[in-house]
């Protein structure tokens, strides 16, 4: 963990450094100048020699700042790229962790009505099992009061058919014929 601190202090340091470090380019005082040229310098060859070497140094380092600036640039570039996919990732699964919430969620409450319909469907077959024998039941009551008003009826007629048999024994015995039987031929 210390170690990762310090590689990214360092990594901090050099990108500042590289912040800092203009991009390749020639400087004006690199450049020779043309109107320079036909004039001779007093000081003797070695010391071109040297200018030439320092110059070498510079380019050299100045190539090697502008490499580790690459360097540390690609390295920049890698680390912010690994942190987008560690992002979209991270959220990608907190999608799907909601996604599988709002899943479960609906599964449940349809499993709720599913039940809450399957109680009322129950309560109207008990419903409609106790309005069916209660219409049996009906059925059958207004079928004993119809054999009974049956029976009723089958006793007055005999006993109609009795009464009528003993007047017409009557008639019969006095030999007298009944009024209301052909009233309008009795004179």
């Amino acid at each position: 963990m210390g170690e990762e601190v310090s590689n990214k202090t360092e990594t901090e340091s050099h990108s500042a450094v590289v912040d800092s470090v203009p991009p390749l380019q020639e400087k004006e005082s690199d450049k020779p100048d043309p109107s320079n040229e036909n004039v001779t310098s007093p000081s003797p060859p070695v010391q071109k020699v040297e200018d030439h070497a320092a110059e070498k140094d510079t380019e050299d380092s100045v190539s090697k700042d502008v490499m580790l600036a690459r360097v540390l640039t690609e390295k920049r570039l890698a680390l912010i790229k690994a942190w987008e996919e560690s992002e979209k990732t991270k959220a990608e699964n907190r999608a799907y962790k909601k996604h599988s919430a709002v899943e479960l969620w609906e599964d449940s409450r349809k499993a709720s009505v599913e039940a809450e319909l399957k109680k009322i469907e129950e309560n109207m077959e008990r419903k409609k099992a106790e309005y069916v024998e209660k219409m049996k039941n009906k059925v059958a009551e207004i079928h004993r009061l119809a054999e009974e008003k049956r029976a009723n009826v089958k006793a007055q007629k005999r006993e109609e058919f009795l009464g009528v048999e003993e007047t017409a024994e009557k008639f019969r015995s006095r030999g007298v014929t009944p009024r209301k039987f052909f009233a309008c031929f009795s004179a």
